[in-house]
């Protein structure tokens, strides 16, 4: 059974920063191409960052500099380091997996940046 669970999320303050966690199973992690994608309230779903099986990565232009994705094989898990967040960064934030064609969605952890 395909896993995947976000965890670190919560609140808070502009300029602060997260670490989200994505704890997977049942699959091969190592052959997956890992995203985190956001959503807030009244916006469509966002792409932030990417990262291939080779440790590749790309972001959103929006999180370009702030925002650090990255994994561990080892532990089938994927990070995204969030530093000076703002506001705007507000959203339910989820890891997707990808391979081949199948994708893979966790239920999405609560990111809320507000002092």
């Amino acid at each position: 059974q395909v896993q995947l669970v976000e965890s670190g999320g919560g609140l808070v303050q502009p300029g602060g920063s997260l670490r989200l966690s994505c704890a997977t199973s049942g699959f091969i992690f190592i052959i997956s191409v890992i995203r985190w994608f956001r959503q807030a309230p009244g916006n469509q779903r966002e792409l932030v960052a990417r990262i291939s099986t080779g440790g590749i990565t790309n972001y959103a232009e929006s999180v370009k500099g702030r925002f650090t994705i990255s994994r561990d094989n080892a532990k089938n898990t994927a990070y995204l380091q969030m530093n000076s967040l703002k506001p705007e960064d507000t959203a339910v934030y989820s890891c997707n997996a990808l391979i081949n064609v199948n994708a893979y969605w966790g239920q999405g952890t609560q990111v809320t940046v507000s002092s």
